[in-house]
């Protein structure tokens, strides 16, 4: 008999830009200054939504919202990717949605409970967002395989929780794409709180990427408030996929730094001190001090910038506030291709009763 080790593992850790907004040159991504402010802006832009969203919500003029406050350098991603890529949301990945062309009245339309905003336009490539827990991560898996098997050139992106990892649709997503090789990039946003569970509930993993290991790809571990470090991983991700090379889960260690939706207090599970300590961690500040110093980004440019995505984000809740409210069929006529006899049926009982 013979005892003797079989394979070894190791997961790596990316972090380019640090919290004083000093890089290590060596490992960054070769991006243009142009690139470098298109980041920015969304990040910016993200804040500026994310924040008024959160105000309509308290006003009750939308329904029950998820802030992404401190999870901006998730647009990173979206700089990764491809037009012909497409991309599986759950609820906080409003700045994927932006970048990726998702009109912020439509975006508002959903987040008001009016489903019609769900309707994504042609071209934008992106499936709607998913709030069930881990359900995204099949749909995904089975997308990117169907690219595979019609050798069409496109990669799945996947976003999701660290919560989402303690659900069977994760693991058997990971076991899929693994085994099949499928062009499918896992992006786990580790913002270290599944509602009021904290991390070190949801597993006894010291990180979300070595789970890949077990499924047979790479994984890795970024600081997801690093936004050279996420843009980095997924682009890399996203290329070996696209070659043919399988899938990468990257894990995105950051903070949710507001409560998990308008309907939490997070003061109930987790203390101020350890929201100020990430607060010092902020991605935007970071950046901002790193294209300054460069000389790439100057107090007039971030006031235009700022001013610029204020005026926009004002002018959206303006057209989505004189959308009318859709009819009551519309409840019926929205959700198959071609309507079953048995809705057809409740359609005329509620226009019926409607009517009484």
């Amino acid at each position: 008999m013979v005892l003797q080790d079989i394979a070894e593992f190791s997961v790596k850790w990316l972090q380019i830009l640090d919290e004083n907004g000093k890089a290590d040159e060596k490992l960054m991504p070769k991006l243009t200054e142009k690139q470098m402010l298109w980041l920015y802006e969304h990040m910016i832009f993200t804040r500026i939504f994310d924040e008024k969203a959160f105000k309509l919500q308290r006003q009750g003029r939308i329904g029950t919202y998820g802030q992404s406050l401190g999870q901006e350098a998730q647009v990173g991603t979206a700089l990764a990717l491809q037009e012909q890529d497409w991309v599986f949301p759950c609820f906080r990945e409003h700045g994927i949605f932006l970048a990726r062309g998702m009109p912020m009245v439509q975006y508002l339309q959903t987040w008001s409970g009016d489903e019609r905003g769900a309707h994504i336009p042609e071209g934008v490539n992106m499936f709607t967002m998913a709030v069930p827990v881990a359900t995204q991560i099949p749909h995904a898996v089975g997308f990117a395989w169907a690219k595979k098997l019609r050798k069409e050139n496109a990669v799945a992106v996947v976003y999701f929780g660290d919560g989402a990892t303690s659900r069977g649709d994760f693991h058997e997503g990971m076991n899929f794409a693994g085994t099949f090789k499928v062009p499918c990039v896992f992006v786990c946003q580790n913002n270290q709180w599944a509602i009021s569970v904290p991390f070190s509930r949801q597993t006894a993993a010291k990180t979300v990427a070595q789970k890949a290991i077990a499924y047979g790809f790479d994984g890795i571990r970024v600081d997801g408030n690093d936004v050279f470090a996420v843009y980095l991983a997924v682009k890399d991700a996203v290329d070996k996929a696209r070659s043919g090379g399988g899938p990468t889960l990257v894990e995105c260690l950051t903070y949710r730094i507001g409560d998990h939706t308008t309907s939490d207090d997070a003061k109930k599970y987790r203390t101020e001190k350890e929201v100020d300590e990430w607060r010092k961690k902020d991605p935007i500040i970071r950046l901002e001090k790193y294209l300054t110093e460069k000389k790439i980004l100057t107090d007039a440019l971030k006031q235009e910038i700022a001013a610029k995505y204020e005026r926009e984000v004002e002018e959206a809740v303006k057209k989505f506030e004189l959308i009318e409210p859709p009819e009551p069929e519309e409840m019926f006529t929205n959700v198959y291709g071609v309507m079953p006899p048995e809705l057809e049926r409740q359609m005329k009982e509620a226009k019926g009763n409607a009517k009484q």
